[in-house]
């Protein structure tokens, strides 16, 4: 098993104070309608941290109307891209100002390890936001050659208000994922930040309205997502949705985009995103990619086993950390669930499959060999720290399995052989293909799915585009000397 580190440990940082606890509506935190709160709770200790507000149908109202009014008649839409940008910039200058304190929220909160936030989530939040900054006076329609007697072109316009549900995983980078190239494009939008983190998402809205954001283009609805998601799902005055999340829940938010007023829809959903390691392969570069694959988010067989119990689990704040916990209880029980499922269908537990400690939602890396391409975990998505590893002899038999899951998110390929790494990259059905590496994200880079994995991307002008309508615009042109 890997190391753990004892739960006694002092932890070396200062834990955050809890600032903001209400939502986030036209520039005010303020009670939810009904008065309720619900607890967030500290995966480490299973603990409460803090009580935050309950939003339901009735503050999802208040915040479309906010955002409403934000894009129909507030200036963000009619101010020139250049300007936009300039208040982005000084949005991400305002993040990098507190990057511990944003990191130790999601420490706290997600059970992401701090210093993984303190060098790379937060950062590259406030240089993703910099990219849609840069973006925002650059956004333009097209000339047409029209075939008569007539002069058209495109603009490209805001879609309007949008709604994003986001999930627990990636708190801060999926916050910015979503609303940086919405508010490039001129859009309002509410964020309802998924119930097990909402202490960052409200910190942000904070942020916003300090670096200058007018009121109500930016607000942060706390709630569960039957409630406080649906309503964002099924409004009659959002005009477009994104999501991340189940394949589940992303099913029903299609539906109740079709049933309400027939809103765009982006989906980023589950994911089973293999690595295909060739017998040419570095095995120890094969290694450190796979374990990067299943530990990411918290971040030969014998390589893989004698990395994992490199990999110690423990408190996120303590810098020897390399997992910390899982989200909360629903999720920790969910993946020791799945491991038993292992064991009963026949794969070998070749490392680890335990929980560790006495408190907290911590479990160790765990190793499957002798994984059959039906058993549940190398069909569905485990969202933990769980490796299957199975066999191939041939280039089509490696395609074919890969290719045998409902989902398409995302594969990785190791090899030295470009043929081989060409001709895989083309044929796995994936939305993203990383080659000799794995999670290699850019911001320049989209990112997103094929099959039930879902459609829209994330990041890159792609991304931008998504929150922005064509309009053709025509006129008569007449006498010209040419067409």
């Amino acid at each position: 098993m890997g190391s753990y580190i004892e739960e006694n440990s002092a932890s070396p940082v200062k834990l955050p104070t809890i600032k903001f606890t209400k939502l986030f509506i036209n520039g005010e935190f303020v009670d939810s309608v009904s008065g309720k709160t619900f607890e967030t709770i500290d995966p480490r200790t299973g603990e409460v941290i803090a009580r935050v507000a309950e939003g339901d149908k009735e503050d999802v109202d208040l915040a479309v109307k906010a955002a409403r009014k934000a894009f129909d008649d507030g200036p963000w839409p009619r101010m020139s891209g250049a300007e936009r940008g300039r208040i982005m910039m000084k949005y991400a200058d305002i993040i990098d100002e507190h990057i511990e304190e944003l990191a130790a929220l999601d420490a706290i909160d997600a059970g992401k390890l701090f210093s993984w936030g303190k060098a790379v989530d937060i950062p590259t939040v406030a240089r993703l936001i910099r990219y849609y900054a840069g973006a925002a006076d650059k956004i333009h329609g097209e000339v047409l050659k029209m075939s008569r007697e007539l002069h058209g072109y495109t603009l490209r316009e805001p879609i309007g208000v949008a709604g994003h549900i986001i999930p627990w995983n990636f708190p801060s980078s999926m916050f910015f994922m979503m609303s940086a190239p919405a508010l490039a494009a001129g859009c309002t939008m509410i964020v309802k930040p998924a119930e097990q983190t909402p202490l960052s998402a409200l910190f942000y809205g904070h942020l916003a309205k300090q670096a200058g954001m007018p009121d109500g283009v930016i607000n942060v609805i706390t709630g569960y997502g039957p409630t406080a998601g649906a309503a964002i799902a099924s409004h009659m005055d959002i005009d477009k949705v994104c999501f991340t999340g189940s394949t589940e829940v992303g099913r029903k938010i299609m539906q109740a985009a079709a049933t309400s007023n027939l809103k765009q829809v982006s989906l980023e959903l589950g994911g089973k995103s293999p690595l295909l390691i060739f017998d040419d392969a570095d095995v120890d570069k094969a290694a450190d990619l796979a374990l990067l694959g299943i530990l990411y988010n918290k971040a030969n067989m014998f390589p893989f086993v004698r990395r994992q119990k490199d990999w110690v689990v423990g408190d996120p704040f303590d810098p020897r950390s390399r997992l910390g916990p899982q989200v909360d209880k629903q999720q920790f029980d969910k993946i020791l669930s799945y491991i038993e499922h292992g064991k009963r269908e026949g794969a070998s537990l070749l490392t680890g499959g335990k929980p560790v400690g006495k408190k907290g939602y911590f479990i160790e890396p765990t190793v499957f060999t002798d994984v059959k391409e039906e058993m549940m975990i190398a069909t569905d998505e485990i969202f933990g720290p769980v490796m299957s590893l199975m066999k191939f002899k041939t280039i089509d038999e490696a395609i074919k399995k890969a290719n045998n899951t409902k989902y398409g998110l995302a594969a990785g390929i190791v090899t030295k052989n470009l043929d081989v790494a060409n001709t895989v990259s083309r044929s796995i059905r994936a939305g993203t293909i990383w080659i000799n590496c794995y999670f290699a994200f850019d911001q320049d880079c989209s990112y997103g799915g094929y099959k039930m994995s879902g459609f829209g991307r994330h990041l890159g002008i792609e991304a931008l585009h998504k929150f922005l309508q064509v309009k053709s615009v025509v006129t008569p042109i007449y006498n010209s000397p040419w067409l």
